[in-house]
């Protein structure tokens, strides 16, 4: 008879177990499409800062601040989950706290003595619970899919998480915004229906996670049991056996830069649509919805490419297809061009992350998840700062959003660049060898 202890692990691929591991990207991409990208920045530069470019300033150093909290943490919350079999339970804990401040992000009107501020502290801890929480996440895909699936896999996650945003963001559209009595009978003084937004997506979220907590498995490598010294002492150890992980340092030196791109991209789509292009709140929020669509379809069909000619390459192919695209919106004349620029970047972002989520996991040994996915989350965010606040500092010198839309152009390039040193091949046999 077969002790637990040496239970076989649960089987791969399993459609209902893969599925509620994806609505977990259906259920946080509401707080990505509505409060990062399109509606709560949108409406903080516009009716919480004293003027546009003085919101977008702001709005940089609450995003820069999130990204180095993040990455500072990130790689100690993984070891300590990875140590403690506590994957879930530190997923829930980040959720249940991001849902919390998004919620009062509602209840700071514009006017309220130091509301800027408090709104900008709020959203600091939900975005940085938010990031902490995708690392729990993340590392639950490489124990529920087989490797030669794992692209794909990751795609369902990425093309269900836009659907997700879209159709919240509809909800926000038809329910909250654009009606001239919004749903509930709330008012639209000082803004409330569009603050109450924020309410829909603290409620999507917890809801819509649920799946996750109740069909996802979780393999427990180690006891369950959580030592802040012993938890420092393995981070610590498996920095120094990073060494052995060469492809890894590569392809995160590669994705600090390149992803860079992404986040300045996502913190300031909607900003600069109003700004630049004159785009009311309401034609914002069309926008992301054409661009989650899009975002998608990108998603869900080049997992299947990833699975076929391997990650590196299909990131590749989507930061030379950004680097255009961004380009094509600093260049655009009219909002006609505006339109065609945001579709193509939606089309190629949710595969570029979609595919670097995959080709960490095919690089992570199984018992390091949790703990590797919070140097994949260090990478993201360690200069996520960088993006933003070059940003900014180009709209504040320049007064033109279009310069400062133009400086995420080099993330790509530099990012391209780097990711070209990685070899995939070595990376995965890196990892296989650490399993056995």
């Amino acid at each position: 008879m077969t002790s637990k202890a040496a239970a076989a692990p649960h089987p791969y691929d399993v459609p209902k177990v893969i599925w509620s591991w994806a609505m977990f990207d259906w259920a946080n991409s509401a707080f990505t499409t509505l409060v990062i990208t399109f509606i709560y920045s949108f409406y903080f530069t516009k009716a919480m800062a004293p003027d546009e470019n003085t919101g977008t300033t702001w709005w940089t150093y609450a995003v820069s601040t999130s990204a180095v909290l993040t990455a500072l943490l990130s790689p100690i919350c993984g070891a300590a989950a990875d140590r403690g079999g506590a994957r879930k339970r530190f997923l829930m804990i980040a959720s249940i706290i991001s849902g919390l401040a998004t919620a009062a992000l509602a209840f700071v009107p514009p006017g309220m003595a130091h509301g800027p501020l408090l709104a900008l502290i709020l959203f600091v801890l939900a975005d940085m619970s938010f990031e902490i929480g995708a690392v729990f996440y993340n590392a639950f895909l490489t124990s529920i899919a087989s490797p030669e699936r794992i692209g794909r896999v990751s795609g369902y996650g990425w093309g269900l998480g836009y659907v997700g945003g879209m159709a919240c963001m509809i909800v926000a559209l038809v329910g909250f915004v654009q009606p001239d009595v919004p749903w509930f009978g709330m008012t639209k003084e000082l803004g409330w229906n569009i603050r109450a937004t924020n309410l829909l997506v603290a409620g999507w979220f917890l809801v819509f996670a649920l799946p996750l907590f109740l069909f996802v498995p979780e393999t427990k490598l180690t006891p369950a049991k959580i030592s802040v010294k012993e938890t420092f002492q393995e981070l610590m150890q498996t920095v120094r056996d990073l060494r052995k992980y060469r492809e890894i340092v590569k392809f995160l030196l590669a994705r600090v830069v390149f992803n860079d791109g992404l986040v300045t991209i996502f913190a300031f789509g909607g900003i600069y649509a109003g700004g630049t292009f004159g785009m009311e709140l309401s034609d914002v929020i069309v926008f992301g919805i054409v661009l989650n669509v899009a975002s998608g379809i990108g998603a869900f069909a080049f997992g299947f490419l990833d699975d076929k000619i391997g990650g590196k390459k299909t990131i590749m192919v989507t930061i030379v297809a950004l680097f255009i695209t961004t380009a094509i919106a600093v260049w655009a004349p009219t909002r006609f061009w505006f339109w065609v620029a945001g579709i193509l970047l939606g089309i190629f972002c949710g595969p570029n992350q979609s595919a670097s989520r995959s080709l960490m996991g095919r690089f992570v040994p199984d018992k390091h998840q949790s703990e590797f996915f919070g140097f994949f989350a260090f990478s993201g965010k360690a200069t996520a700062f960088m993006g933003p606040f070059l940003l900014g500092q180009v709209v504040r010198v320049f007064h033109s959003q279009r310069a400062g839309i133009a400086s995420i152009l080099l993330f790509f390039v530099v990012g391209g660049l780097l990711l070209m040193l990685v070899d995939e091949k070595k990376g995965v046999a890196a990892a296989q060898a650490a399993n056995h």
